[in-house]
């Protein structure tokens, strides 16, 4: 049988396989439905039994594990008793401990400090190890809460906990167990947990600490799967049903237990435990096939019945549609059929009326697509005139002609718009004669149907010009033999540019489509106009742009004259540029380790660079660092010491600039300046103390915003004065100025015995500045590298310049 056959005996069969699919459906469904109600009942029946039962299990594994750890925290507890103040007594208690618990392996005795003092198990002994647990969370916590749980880890895949306990007395110390975990597999046997379910506990990572023998492996990380992820999340709750570690759904349920963090699941594979929901469907489906047997067999009985009517109806439709609308359907059943034979009968008679005026109608339309055609043609013929000229003498003509035949009208005009006289002026006529004088020429838009037109943007139709005896065209038009007008106006986006006037000797109404259509020439009109327009637009710039492209060769050729003016400046200005650069290298090389003002004196004199050749001179050396520096550096992040060398060289970096001082180097904390070289100053001394004591200063309200942050600083310096060794040292690409000498040692040594917040000075320098400070003299200082003791004072404060009595004295 093909395909096509196989179609058409289905839509035979149609009805007759509805009727049966009806009752057949009706059947199974209500089957299918009450099967579905019974087997989910049972279903939730079945599942929260075993939730139940399975959720006893597990509270009742839960508690007997922790009960389990509790007993382990009292034999724990046992050798913390104050009455073993000793090494060996702690040892022999441990030791008895071991033996009696298989599940602690190790003990370990912490001081109060943390310290370690024994470690034993049950293959070595450590006495005083010392080793520092302070900072351990096992010590942390068992101090402060007396009994910690440590989280739980793996050895060579064994599960182990750590277990604090306080000792009795102030400062007492902590004995930390470690507990091997192995035992919690005891609590899930087969016999506990059941043949089908498998149980397993776990730590708050989502680690297996021990399981079943059907239960997954220990140390397996389970935290992924989703009824573990609900219950270990803030508060969760493990869900009834998720899956097992192999992917395989399950029914769960989970117990925790709240001191040790830990949760014990119980499971048991889904197809398992609804085994006997399968049961029940095969069942269903064996009922549900009976049913369907016996509603196949009725429905067939009753849709026989309905094959004679049916098949009379079919007959009667093809007839219908083949054309023998004479034809008559009858059916005697008394029922919606017979109805239907009676709507099809009424039908016939309707199809043989419409059918009878059908072929006028064809005939009216043909005679209408034709004229559609042919002014589809006209338009397409006036499309191209536009298209393919820019003179509105060669397009309008096409317009007008073409406007008068498809119109039928007696006569078009087409007029332009002038705005700055609101003046309609004739530009192309067909059916009056262009060149004769009369008001018909020019036609002010104010009060005229065109410019009313315009203003309106939409055609205006007078179909009797002698009912309207007030119109402004009447006497012009019926005038001419005229008696209606079609005004279109001619307007695009950018304003009028005239209007479209169709005249007819016969008075009477313009047709819609008629007026459609002139509006369609209209566009056309319209289109000519502006491309002659901007065409005349073109023409006129075209001629401004030869004009002044002339404009334009004229100062090109200035501009070449100035050009080579230019080149000649440009040849001297690269000589005073590479000059000022020469200068500028000059600059930046000084200001590595010279005050700008210094360096900018240099640059700007010649031949001064010879003062950074080596030489000897007197010198004044500042050298200063912070206290406590070297520790807050082992204590703090990185970061953070990196912040505050920022806020210290920044501090000191401005006072340096400020006194005119020679930066020497700076190494971390430690910063060296020297006065008195390159440049000469005059009371170079002066200069380095009173800036030493602005130093002070300033980053004394430093250190205390350090000590804000947590961070204990001082700053300390010392002052020397003396001879040195000045000059560059170093190679091409790095060059420092440094100074060599024993007073730069000296600084140094002076800056190292200087407290917190001290200026400690040589006993020279101090009589450099005597008048000018507050000080006092201190012990001699005995100083590294130095075969004699060394005269020293400290500065307290910078008084000022002296009075002219206190300089005579």
């Amino acid at each position: 049988m093909t395909g096509a056959e196989t179609k058409g005996w289905f839509l035979r069969g149609g009805l007759f396989a509805k009727y049966v699919l009806a009752l057949v459906g009706l059947v199974v469904f209500v089957l299918a439905v009450n099967g579905a109600l019974e087997t989910w009942i049972s279903y939730r029946a079945i599942k929260s039994s075993l939730t139940d039962a399975m959720g006893e299990k597990a509270d009742a594994t839960a508690k007997r594990i922790e009960q389990s750890i509790a007993d382990l925290e009292r034999q724990i507890s046992w050798v913390t008793r104050a009455s073993s103040n000793t090494i060996e007594l702690r040892r022999a208690d441990y030791a008895q401990l071991l033996g009696q618990v298989p599940a602690v392996s190790q003990l370990t005795l912490l001081s109060g400090s943390g310290r370690e003092l024994l470690r034993l198990s049950r293959q070595t002994t450590i006495i005083n190890s010392n080793a520092d647990f302070s900072r351990d969370v096992r010590f942390t916590e068992t101090v402060s809460r007396g009994t910690a749980y440590a989280p739980a880890y793996f050895r060579d895949a064994r599960p182990f906990m750590s277990m604090g306990e306080q000792h009795s007395g102030v400062n007492a110390g902590v004995t930390v167990a470690e507990i091997d975990l192995r035992f919690l597999g005891e609590f899930l046997g087969d016999s506990q947990v059941g043949r089908l379910a498998s149980a397993y506990v776990v730590d708050p990572k989502g680690r297996v600490l021990a399981a079943s023998s059907k239960g997954p492996e220990i140390g397996r990380d389970l935290s992924a799967l989703p009824q573990i992820a609900a219950a270990l999340a803030a508060g969760g709750r493990a869900p009834a049903a998720g899956t097992d570690s192999d992917g395989h759904a399950v029914l769960t349920t989970a117990s925790a237990m709240q001191n040790l963090g830990w949760l014990v699941f119980f499971e048991q594979p889904t197809a398992q435990a609804l085994s006997p929901i399968r049961d029940q469907l095969v069942r269903i489906a064996l009922l549900i096939a009976l049913g369907l047997v016996l509603a196949i067999i009725a429905g067939t009985i009753l849709a026989r019945r309905m094959l004679v009517p049916i098949t009379a109806l079919r007959t009667g439709a093809h007839r219908l549609g083949a054309g023998d609308f004479g034809h008559r359907i009858e059916v005697k059943t008394k029922d919606e059929l017979e109805e239907l034979a009676g709507q099809f009968n009424s039908m016939a008679a309707q199809l043989a009326e419409t059918y009878s005026g059908l072929e006028a109608k064809v005939k009216e339309r043909t005679r209408d697509l034709a004229q559609s055609v042919n002014e589809l043609k006209v338009l397409e013929e006036v499309g191209r005139a536009v298209a393919s000229s820019l003179d509105l003498n060669a397009v309008l003509p096409t317009v007008a002609a073409r406007a008068l035949e498809i119109t039928h009208a007696d006569a078009v005009l087409i007029y332009g718009y002038e705005p700055a006289r609101r003046i309609f002026t004739l530009t192309q006529s067909i059916g009056i004669d262009g060149e004769v004088e009369g008001r018909h020429r020019a036609i002010d838009a104010s009060g005229s149907p065109l410019g009313e037109a315009a203003a309106r943007g939409e055609p205006l139709a007078i179909p009797d010009l002698e009912a309207d005896s007030d119109h402004p065209l009447r006497e012009i038009v019926v005038g001419a033999g005229f008696h209606s007008v079609l005004v279109v106006p001619l307007v695009d986006q950018q304003g009028v540019l005239g209007a479209l006037v169709v005249l007819r000797k016969a008075a009477g109404d313009f047709p819609e489509s008629l007026i459609g259509l002139m509006k369609t020439f209209a566009h056309q009109a319209v289109l000519a106009m502006r491309n002659a327009r901007l065409f005349t637009e073109v023409d006129q710039k075209s001629h401004a742009l030869e004009e002044a492209n002339t404009t334009v060769r004229e100062q090109a050729d200035k501009l070449r004259e100035q050009t080579e003016q230019l080149k000649d400046w440009n040849k001297s200005l690269e000589a005073r540029v590479e000059t000022q650069l020469s200068e500028i290298e000059r600059i930046r090389k000084l200001e590595r380790f010279l005050a700008p003002q210094v360096a900018q004196l240099i640059a700007a004199s010649d031949g001064h660079e010879g003062l950074l050749d080596s030489h000897r001179r007197e010198v004044t050396v500042v050298f200063c660092d912070l206290r406590g520096f070297t520790a807050f550096t082992e204590a703090t992040e990185p970061e953070e010491a990196m912040n505050v060398l920022r806020e210290y060289h920044a501090a000191l970096g401005k006072l340096i600039f400020k006194y005119e001082g020679t930066l020497d180097r700076y190494a971390g904390d430690g910063v060296m300046i020297l006065f008195n070289a390159p440049i000469q100053l005059e009371g170079h001394t002066q200069r380095a103390v009173k800036m030493a004591v602005e130093m002070r200063d300033t980053i004394g309200a430093l250190t205390e915003k350090w000590r804000n942050r947590g961070h204990s600083l001082g700053f300390g310096i010392g002052i020397a004065l003396g001879y040195a060794t000045l000059g560059q040292v170093g190679f091409e690409q790095r060059l420092e100025y440094a100074a060599i000498g024993s007073v730069t040692n000296l600084a140094s040594r002076l800056c190292g015995e200087a407290k917190a917040g001290q200026i400690v000075v040589s006993r020279r320098v101090y009589g450099m500045v005597e008048p000018y400070v507050e000080g006092r003299a201190i012990d001699d200082l005995v100083l590294k590298g130095f075969n004699h003791p060394i005269l020293a004072a400290e500065i307290l404060r910078w008084k000022g310049e002296p009075s002219a009595e206190a300089a005579a004295e």
